[in-house]
């Protein structure tokens, strides 16, 4: 049996049919729509379930609900819009990735920033900034002074800081009992190696689209 052959033999079944994936995310959509409501109006939430679901496929209609309901939706309830564009992209580079033709993989993704060195410098750089804010933000907590936005902490993570973020997380020990760092820091770096894995072998032409 070739490669190519067992990699679509192992396409995970959510996205061996389109009504299906179509349905997960219909279903997102509502169910993200019905949370907002539950948040603004009742004491109760079904986070958990939205959380099965993005996880299942249904990521891109939550995601879409997001965008639509923007204005209704709570501080609370935003902050998971960073797992969810997470899991999106890496749904949607794995869903690329099992439909491409592979000639050869190749794992060794460092290949990518020795190549590049502007985006080993940047990396470098946004790291740096990164961990900086994060400690900065721990000195201002402990003096009760301004604090920066959680959207500015996070955003910074994903625009390539996550290593710095995370670090400043633990030798800090700050942010280490919110879950919207807990969890979308470390998945931010997984969504990263996703991206650079994908990358390098499209740029080495292992990968046909």
């Amino acid at each position: 049996m070739s490669f190519a052959s067992a990699k679509r033999g192992s396409t995970l079944g959510v996205f061996e049919s389109p009504s299906r994936y179509q349905k997960i995310n219909i279903i997102g959509f509502i169910a993200f729509a019905i949370n907002s409501f539950l948040y603004n109006h009742t004491q109760y939430d079904i986070d958990d379930t939205i959380t099965i679901i993005s996880v299942l496929g249904g990521s891109p209609g939550i995601l879409l609900s997001i965008l639509i309901f923007y204005r209704l939706i709570s501080k609370e309830i935003m902050m998971s819009r960073v797992f969810v564009i997470c899991v999106s992209i890496i749904q949607i580079l794995l869903f690329v990735m099992f439909k491409a033709h592979f000639e050869s993989i190749s794992i060794s993704i460092w290949n990518l920033f020795t190549k590049n060195k502007i985006l080993l410098i940047y990396l470098c750089i946004i790291n740096f900034i990164t961990f900086a804010i994060f400690a900065l933000d721990k000195v201002n907590a402990l003096q009760d002074k301004w604090r920066y936005r959680i959207i500015t902490l996070l955003g910074l993570c994903f625009i390539g800081g996550s290593v710095g973020g995370l670090l400043a997380m633990y030798i800090y020990r700050h942010k280490t009992k919110q879950s919207c760092f807990v969890i979308d820091v470390p998945l931010i770096i997984v969504t990263h190696i996703i991206i650079c894995f994908f990358i390098y072998n499209l740029t080495l032409g292992n990968i046909s689209i």
